[in-house]
């Protein structure tokens, strides 16, 4: 099993910047890409961010040239650094991971639990 941990939500002013968090805990597992949803109340979940393990990323327009995407050289840890943020940024974060087992071809997508994140004045 792959777990998923998001951490580092809150509370923000508009304009203002968070840094999400996500812990992989993969034991026997390869994590091939990993990314970023949201999802606002009475909303579909969208994507954010996602990156691959060769490092190339993707942006959905609404968060290109304000969030970054990284995962942390060594760890299984996925960054997400959110600036400039707006009212309609806020959303529930969710982390996710493509991961298959070693040795295995065969892939499925993990999903942590997820961080509030609230851009309010």
């Amino acid at each position: 099993q792959v777990q998923l941990v998001e951490s580092g939500g809150g509370l923000v002013q508009p304009g203002g910047s968070l840094r999400l968090s996500c812990t992989a805990s993969r034991s026997g597992f390869i994590i091939d890409a990993m990314g970023w949803y949201r999802q606002a109340p009475g909303k579909q979940r969208e994507l954010v961010a996602t990156i691959a393990n060769g490092g190339s990323t993707t942006y959905a327009d609404s968060v290109q040239g304000r969030f970054t995407i990284s995962r942390e050289p060594g760890k299984d840890t996925l960054i997400l650094q959110m600036s400039s943020l707006k009212p309609e940024d806020t959303a529930v974060y969710l982390c996710n991971a493509d991961a298959r087992r070693y040795g295995r071809s065969s892939i499925t997508t993990y999903w942590g639990q997820g961080t509030q994140v609230i851009v309010s004045s």
